[in-house]
């Protein structure tokens, strides 16, 4: 790194990190938008559990429930969603990572700045949805706890934060493996049952709800999801803020020590 940019300020060096990444964004604004089009698995379950809970609700779910279900998972998805696993990954295995490791902060750190950076991108198409929501839900589907709309956004970061760091620990197998993408996939295979993607929770049989709460999963969605729309009340969000925290915190550590020892295994063979 150059002498200037190791005198930077921290804070300084994370807005400038923050300033790349949203110019990086807008840049590639159109693979942005593509990975917002392949989100679509949500509007696929909302069409099939509608025309199932046409016949009657289904547990507390009628159609106009699971419409607002569905539409508030995907708002959930597009605020909290990343991609650091392949960015890693392919960073990692052509090299490109050597660059990262010479500019003035931790890669993960630069990374999380490149995902953050497009926070403004994901407002754009998350307001239609909003919108869309709160005209399908209304006012008797959305928590009515003024409280529980201030650990939404709290709950959302969480499950961010979640996220990335999952992502962070799977992507450094890249050091050891030949690919980490694999892994990844059966976690995504696992979350689409577990984190209430597919199906809410609450539906699925006793033993996987008993499950799903205590895996990581339930947390990177149907926590702030359930927050919106008033299915917990404020101990239960609490609880669940608390398990973000140990889950993010236990997959952070994992990161930092597979990163070390990959890292080590990475310059010896001139990575």
């Amino acid at each position: 790194m150059s002498e200037a940019a190791a005198r930077l300020p921290w804070g300084s060096k994370a807005l400038a990190l923050l300033r790349v990444g949203l110019s990086s964004a807008v840049a590639y604004r159109g693979e942005f938008f593509v990975w917002i089009l392949t989100t679509n698995m949500p509007l696929v379950m909302l069409a099939l559990w509608t025309r199932v809970a046409a016949d009657g609700p289904v547990g507390r779910f009628g159609a106009r429930d699971f419409a607002a279900y569905f539409l508030g998972a995907l708002l959930v998805r597009f605020l909290t969603g990343s991609w650091v696993v392949w960015e890693m990954n392919f960073a990692i295995r052509d090299g490109s990572l050597r660059t990262r490791l010479l500019r003035p902060l931790h890669p993960f750190l630069h990374y999380a700045a490149d995902n953050l950076a497009q926070i403004p991108l994901r407002l754009v198409v998350a307001a239609p949805i909003a919108l869309a929501l709160g005209l399908v839900a209304g006012p008797s589907r959305l928590t009515h706890d003024p409280v529980q709309w201030a650990l939404l956004p709290v709950t959302l970061a969480g499950a961010w934060a979640l996220v990335y760091c999952a992502m962070l620990a799977v992507a450094t197998l890249a050091f050891f493996a030949e690919s980490a993408l694999s892994v990844w996939e059966l976690w995504m295979a696992l979350g689409y049952v577990l984190s209430g993607y597919l199906v809410p929770i609450e539906l699925l049989p006793a033993g996987m709800r008993a499950v799903a709460a205590w895996l990581p999963w339930r947390y990177t969605l149907a926590l702030p999801l359930d927050t919106l729309l008033g299915h917990v009340d404020r101990a239960a969000t609490l609880r669940g803020l608390a398990a973000q925290l140990a889950w993010t915190a236990t997959f952070l550590i994992a990161a930092r020590a597979l990163w070390t020892r990959g890292l080590k295994r990475y310059e010896s063979f001139g990575g």
